[in-house]
């Protein structure tokens, strides 16, 4: 089983490449910012709880998003391997992913970052909360307090999977296809 990370800023594109990655490569998205919205549609207990965070644009705890992924892995088949985009958001929710993927003798394949500067996870945040309708990115407060979450606590996994030499930086900028296909090429090597 191959395990992917999908990294970089709220906006980068991760969501709209993933949808390519999973059918050219046979893999299950896992999106925790999906998984979440899931549980707040169904009006769950953890949604209404996630709902309040979000909006509030906090994160939601690392052991129920750590949690709901587990449990992906476990009863998802037919597979070749997991994307995982929004999750691990920080150092330690990579040594639990770690620890959550040795339990089967399992460890991280690679990390695709998509990089891409303030000012467009700005522009792309409230194109996206137009389009999609989404509450929780239409507020300049919430955009920015995304960002420099973003900042502080998830830039520092970039050395975290350097040091595994999992890590592999793409421009973010550009067409969805060029994207796309600096994507595919470092994926066809792994």
């Amino acid at each position: 089983m191959k395990y992917y990370i999908l990294f970089g800023p709220p906006g980068a594109g991760k969501g709209t490449q993933a949808t390519a990655m999973t059918e050219k490569y046979n893999l299950r998205h896992i999106s925790t910012g999906e998984l979440l919205r899931k549980e707040i549609a169904a009006g769950s207990e953890l949604g209404k709880k996630a709902k309040s965070l979000i909006d509030a644009g906090s994160l939601v705890p690392d052991e129920i998003v750590e949690g709901m992924i587990e449990s992906e892995f476990r009863t998802v088949r037919d597979v070749a391997g997991f994307l995982l985009d929004g999750f691990p958001r920080n150092t330690a929710q990579a040594r639990d992913l770690d620890a959550i993927l040795a339990k089967t003798g399992e460890e991280v394949t690679g990390v695709v970052s998509l990089m891409i500067p303030d000012e467009t996870i700005k522009e792309r945040i409230r194109h996206r909360a137009t389009i999609e309708g989404r509450e929780d990115d239409a507020r300049e407060e919430t955009i920015n307090n995304r960002i420099v979450t973003y900042h502080d606590k998830t830039e520092p996994l970039i050395g975290y999977y350097k040091d595994s030499g999992k890590y592999n930086e793409i421009d973010g900028l550009g067409t969805i296809d060029e994207v796309r296909s600096k994507i595919f090429d470092l994926m066809d090597r792994f």
